[in-house]
């Protein structure tokens, strides 16, 4: 079993930052493949970003469109971050972070996630 706990949300006025910690517990091993995903109100859950091991140590990102060039993820033993800089009103959601054993083509699909948090709340102000 693995168990994710989201923390760093919180509040901010249009362009300023936010770093989201996501820490994982219990069989981490098999976590080859990690993301973050966000939920505004109204709207469905949507990819942001995987983080994914390629092997030999080698870790690699893939980012959602809208992100363009603002976010950054990266992974640590047990936890994945999210830098997010830039920031606007529309990146107002609750973001989730998310893993799995594998994901095809390098981006966890929300279909594929076999492991979820609970959920932070980032809100930017305009």
């Amino acid at each position: 079993q693995v168990q994710l706990v989201e923390s760093g949300g919180g509040a901010v006025q249009a362009g300023g930052s936010l770093r989201l910690s996501c820490a994982a517990s219990g069989y981490t091993y098999r976590l080859n493949c990690m993301a973050w995903f966000r939920q505004a109100p109204g709207k469905e859950r949507e990819g942001v970003a995987t983080i994914y091991d390629g092997g030999s140590s080698a870790f690699y990102a893939n980012y959602a469109a809208f992100v363009k060039g603002r976010f950054t993820i990266s992974r640590g033993k047990d936890t994945v971050y999210l830098q997010m800089t830039n920031l606007n009103p529309e990146d107002t959601a609750m973001y989730y972070c998310a893993a799995a054993a594998l994901c095809r083509y390098g981006v966890l699909t929300s279909g594929s996630v076999e492991y979820w948090g609970q959920g932070t709340q980032v809100t930017v102000s305009s």
